[in-house]
């Protein structure tokens, strides 16, 4: 039994088109604004606060793209209860009553900045949770959510894959227009991430840049994100296996303070369906090797 169980709707949703244009899969993971009721409670802080995690919008602005040919991936569930752009045991021993399996990997700079599987913060640092939380209750989530998203996302990915002989995944994100440090520099329109030149082929960033920069957005690479677990994980362009993360800045479609969307939120959204349709004019040649990808 799941929080998602019932009335509510499923924690994640993969929308396939009719007719496919080509072997490209957009997904927004961290869009999800459905809050289960048990989370709310545990936490010391209210609903406006967790939901400044959110990718606010992020599967609205995508939404459209099924109907021009391309699958689109959405999450349901906030990421402040489960992070799915994160492994699948990354938790911090500090927020949980009781001992944690001797696989998670406790360590990582993401659980140590608070950012785990299972959040220990939100975004801006405020922590989540009023008491530690059970294991069991983290892993209950990773069981019941984020593991079948992984494996639907996988089953996708190789469906694709077969069928064109390679695919590419967009994971879209998107930032808070102003870095927590003062010392960041104006973050861009867009910034690309391709795990700095790891995660797919060269022709898919440079695709990107060239299309946003002609419709007039400012473009970054790789910094302050250069992607996250999904696009690490799923890019293996040796294998024909190509991933792109691409962050919006919010103030370009959105309200930030009130969390609204903007008057250019339809301009954005269109362009995001002339990216679409630039990345599948990429000769697929050029996103080789062709070969099956194991289950």
């Amino acid at each position: 039994m799941t929080p998602f169980d019932g009335e509510l709707p499923p924690p994640f949703e993969i929308v396939e088109p009719t007719e496919w244009r080509a072997p490209i899969i957009f997904n927004s993971p961290h869009s999800g604004s459905v809050y289960p009721e048990d989370f709310l409670n545990a936490s010391r802080i209210d609903l406006p606060t967790l939901r400044r995690s959110e990718d606010s919008f992020m599967d609205e602005l995508i939404a459209g793209l099924s109907a021009r040919g391309f699958p689109v991936v959405r999450v349901n569930f906030p990421r402040s209860y489960v992070d799915v752009n994160r492994e699948p045991y990354e938790l911090d021993p500090r927020m949980f009553a009781g001992r944690l399996p001797s696989f998670a990997n406790t360590r990582s700079m993401r659980v140590a900045g608070g950012l785990g599987t299972i959040p220990r913060v939100v975004g801006d640092g405020q922590e989540i949770y009023r008491e530690r939380l059970a294991v069991d209750d983290a892993l209950m989530r990773i069981e019941t959510l984020y593991k079948p998203y992984h494996r639907a996302l996988r089953r996708l990915i190789n469906r694709v894959h077969q069928s064109f002989g390679t695919v590419v995944v967009v994971d879209c994100h998107s930032m808070p227009s102003i870095g927590v440090s003062r010392d960041e520099p104006r973050r861009p329109d867009v910034v690309i991430g391709d795990r700095y030149g790891t995660s797919c082929a060269p022709t898919l960033p440079d695709r990107v840049e060239e299309t946003m920069s002609r419709l007039g957005y400012s473009i970054g690479r790789n910094k302050p994100y250069a992607g996250g677990f999904i696009t690490e994980h799923y890019g293996n362009p040796a294998s024909g296996l190509h991933a792109v993360q691409l962050e919006l800045n919010r103030a370009i479609y959105m309200d930030e303070r009130r969390r609204e969307k903007s008057p250019r939120f339809a301009q954005v959204a269109a362009d995001f369906a002339v990216l679409a349709e630039a990345l599948a004019t990429v000769p697929l040649g050029d996103l080789g090797p062709f070969q099956a990808a194991a289950e």
